[in-house]
């Protein structure tokens, strides 16, 4: 029997025969865990199981290659939010990401640290412009871990350190105003916020969405899961409204 018990963030939950689901949360210390609860569709379980809460989590298994029972006790619940469009779609899109990407039970202390402290964010923050900051480094600290960075400190082409404006979709390397401004039309912006810790504007926010997104795509989603990033375009489409 292999045993665990660990506090997780729930970050998809699939309805799985008549009343369980298999539901996938993210760990301190064991990444990504899967596993079967029973009653999952039950009125008590139905407020716990809620992508972004916190539970205490306790997964049983016999073998190490079953798919484990899970018990799950409700520590910290970001349901309250749901009714506001804007936090409901930024808290799917984070934990269906989380979901989608992270392989299963490798440890990434990094990324649950941050998921955490940016599902805190949406849901304390003021304004959303506190909080899509957050979302953007979340995005590529995801892209990071898993072999994916951006490489943002020099440009590619001359080396130089200064006045970086681009990134190159090719490389995913940054580029100066000078070497890429004949291809403006070919590369991504590069918001200084990236890049330092300036303040940015709503302009910069959204061309850090752009990149972010772009890479994402390209290097996560095919045509079976196109339907994760739609969560994305979605919360993309409400920040827009907000802004205008």
């Amino acid at each position: 029997m292999t045993n665990l018990s660990t506090t997780a963030i729930i970050c998809s939950v699939r309805g799985h025969g008549e009343h369980g689901a298999v539901v996938r949360a993210l760990t301190p210390e064991n990444g990504l865990m899967a596993g079967y609860v029973r009653g999952a569709r039950s009125r008590m379980m139905r407020p716990v199981l809620i992508p972004s809460n916190l539970v205490q989590a306790d997964y049983r298994a016999r073998t190490k290659d079953q798919l484990a029972s899970m018990a799950a006790e409700l520590l910290h619940s970001h349901g309250p939010f749901l009714s506001e469009p804007l936090a409901s779609a930024a808290l799917e899109w984070a934990t269906a990401l989380t979901a989608a990407v992270l392989p299963e039970e490798y440890s990434y202390p990094r990324i649950y640290v941050a998921l955490s402290a940016l599902l805190d964010a949406i849901c304390a923050a003021p304004s959303a412009k506190g909080w899509t900051v957050a979302l953007v480094r979340y995005e590529l600290l995801l892209l990071s871990e898993l072999g994916f960075g951006l490489s943002l400190d020099k440009c590619i082409v001359t080396g130089a350190t200064d006045d970086l404006l681009y990134i190159s979709p090719k490389s995913a390397a940054a580029v100066s105003n000078g070497a890429g401004r004949a291809y403006a039309d070919k590369l991504l912006p590069l918001p200084p916020f990236l890049k330092d810790t300036a303040i940015p504007e709503w302009n910069d926010i959204f061309d850090g969405l752009k990149v972010t997104g772009f890479f994402l795509k390209r290097h996560f989603f095919d045509d079976r899961r196109i339907d994760v990033m739609a969560a994305r375009t979605v919360l993309v489409d409400r920040l827009k409204r907000v802004v205008a």
